[in-house]
């Protein structure tokens, strides 16, 4: 009988490549976050309405599917290590960049920069794990990957509360530009995927002897256009539409959940000081977010990957509309807790059924159109949102949010079961 594989059983290698993706995506929380935290602000003093607002973060999101289909080309090529640092750098040096802003123009290109290095991070570090952690510890080590962003989103909270109390919003995009740092220690210490590797040195190898063999390159580097044919192409627009139904509504209530909870409430928000606001979103963050990132490789494990998408994108359907009609602090927080729990928890199965479905020689690729190109579909959310709730209040715009989670939902019964499939 086979020992099952545990934990303590990893190298201290598998380690620090699990910690370098679940850095870079903390660290992306953190910058991609700050926006929605100084959103009311921002608009104070660039004079910018919820319209406008939205269509910023939008740009964000849209750039970010840019950039996690181009970074995935570039993963492929260059490997996985150096695309993750070049992601990194990207969305720090923005961030400080946004800082500077004096138009809405100028934040605007920024924002749009920062989302390519946004969406690349993704990608690049899922597969990353992907590829070099054990089947039976994978879905687990990804969700811990995934789990990260509510530790940014907390921590992106927690400064801009602290440093809005003494400077402005400027001051806390500075702070942005700390993430870069973590570039030197994955240059260090951080070992390539040596699954990367092999299936590197095989194409190089045969592309070399490709005239005595008569060996097309492309029998062994198949195009991106593989994962649009059978029997992937089913898989990806499933994967690809279900993430962006969750990313619909994750995008359209959390982009605006800052300043719903801070606007006055004449203007549609509940009222809440800085320090009040902030205190909730790290509530939410580390009691809601992070749980329920972490808890979906081990229900994963358990119901199998569908099933698991099903259970929380439906719970999130059902809560989203409860949340928006409270108006009590207790049941905001508690209610706004659970939604974060089931309405992000199921992002860390993108990651591991995607890795699970295509191959090692369109893996990052993959994985970068269906998550992130659902993210530039998905761009329109804080735009609609926005929209919305400046007619007819934010409140009755969350509602919409509760409907994408109920469409992810039934997208995601279209999705393979791909519980204990070894990657190829």
């Amino acid at each position: 009988m086979a020992t099952r594989l545990g934990f303590a059983q990893v190298t201290s290698a598998q380690r620090r490549t699990l910690l370098a993706a679940a850095l870079g995506w903390m660290l992306d929380a953190f910058d991609a976050m700050l926006y929605a935290l100084v959103l009311t602000y921002i608009m104070r003093d660039l004079g910018m309405s919820k319209a406008v607002a939205g269509s910023l973060g939008s740009l964000t999101l849209l750039a970010s599917g840019i950039g996690g289909v181009g970074f995935g080309f570039l993963a492929d090529r260059i490997g996985r290590k150096r695309a993750l640092m070049l992601s990194i750098l990207t969305y720090s040096i923005c961030s400080f960049a946004s800082g500077l802003s004096t138009s809405i123009l100028m934040l605007a290109v920024f924002r749009f920069i920062l989302g390519l290095g946004m969406g690349g991070e993704w990608n690049t570090g899922a597969t990353l794990v992907a590829e070099t952690w054990p089947t039976e510890l994978r879905a687990k080590a990804i969700a811990i990957v995934q789990s990260s962003w509510a530790i940014g989103y907390a921590f992106a909270a927690l400064v801009a509360g602290i440093v809005l109390h003494y400077a402005d919003w400027r001051m806390v995009f500075f702070v942005g530009i700390l993430p870069a740092l973590v570039t030197l220690w994955i240059q260090k210490g951080v070992p390539e995927s040596e699954m990367w590797r092999a299936h590197r040195a095989k194409t190089v190898a045969l592309a070399d002897g490709e005239a005595t063999l008569r060996q097309p390159i492309r029998a062994v580097e198949p195009g991106f256009i593989r994962i649009f044919q059978p029997p992937f192409a089913k898989h990806t627009f499933a994967l690809l539409f279900m993430n962006f139904f969750g990313m619909f509504a994750w995008w359209g209530l959390f982009t605006w959940m800052p300043p719903y909870l801070s606007l006055p409430v004449a203007q549609g928000g509940r009222g809440f000081g800085v320090m009040g606001t902030t205190t909730l979103l790290i509530v939410l963050n580390l009691f809601g977010m992070f749980p329920g990132y972490a808890s979906f490789g081990w229900v994963a494990d358990h119901l199998g990957r569908r099933k698991s998408f099903i259970l929380y994108t439906f719970l999130a359907a059902l809560l989203v509309p409860l949340y928006a009609m409270v108006r009590a602090p207790s049941a905001l927080l508690v209610l706004g807790t659970v939604v974060a729990f089931f309405g992000t928890g199921f992002f860390s199965g993108s990651g591991i059924i995607g890795s699970e479905i295509f191959p090692t020689s369109v893996r990052a690729r993959a994985l970068g159109f269906t998550y992130n190109g659902a993210r530039t579909m998905s761009s329109v959310a804080p735009y609609v949102i926005g929209r919305v709730g400046q007619a007819k209040g934010l409140s009755w715009a969350f509602y919409l949010c509760g409907l994408s989670f109920l469409l992810a939902c039934m997208v995601a019964t279209q999705l393979p079961e791909t519980k204990g499939k070894q990657l190829e």
